[in-house]
């Protein structure tokens, strides 16, 4: 955990870039928890799923929809609206390349967990297309993960299927076109373009 992770709020992209703050998102979007609650479900310890908890609800992930009594004490219940990634800034090179890694790797974690013999889906493509169909495939992306989120359930819902689902599509550097140039590696660099992220 880097120093910034340990003494401030992560904000934009930065925020999806550790692998149990993605677990955390996925796992409060089918039901809002608490941080022992989550803890417990993910075979985390409570101190270090409260902190992520934090990181996500100040980066403006999360959000606090019940306060509830328990033992004698108050358990904050969150819960992930999937929309809200789409407030994020785009960020620079280096966030989405951290994010990726981390993306990747969660891949890899999930794939030990496959059902063995059952069947999926496998779409990886690097190639060219028109604009009205990059516009389109974004748009089914968008409609996929909507679809995806609006149906999520509790875990251990009776009957349910659990599934793992990533999709990352970004526009590439044009082949031996000038005008375009790869981004720079500095994670500070502000001439990174702004708009929204899911």
């Amino acid at each position: 955990m880097s120093g910034a992770d340990q003494h401030s709020p992560l904000s934009g992209l930065r925020a999806l870039a550790h692998p149990l703050r993605l677990r955390l998102l996925s796992l409060l979007t089918g039901a809002p928890m608490s941080s022992a609650e989550a803890a417990r479900e993910l075979g985390e310890s409570q101190a270090n799923v409260s902190y992520h908890v934090r990181q996500l609800h100040a980066a403006g992930l999360l959000d606090l929809v019940e306060e509830a009594s328990v033992r004698g004490g108050r358990a904050k219940r969150y819960r992930h609206l999937p929309d809200s990634g789409e407030r994020l800034p785009v960020g620079s090179g280096a966030d989405h390349r951290a994010v990726a890694a981390v993306l990747a790797d969660e891949l890899v974690r999930r794939s030990r967990e496959r059902l063995p013999g059952a069947a999926g889906d496998f779409t990886d493509a690097e190639l060219t297309m028109a604009p009205q169909s990059w516009e389109r495939v974004k748009a089914l992306a968008a409609e996929l993960g909507r679809v995806i989120h609006e149906e999520a359930l509790a875990p251990g819902t009776a009957g349910a299927v659990r599934v793992s689902a990533t999709v990352m599509l970004f526009p590439m550097v044009g082949r031996g076109d000038e005008r375009d140039t790869p981004e720079p590696d500095d994670p500070d660099d502000e001439a990174a373009p702004r708009g929204g992220a899911r």
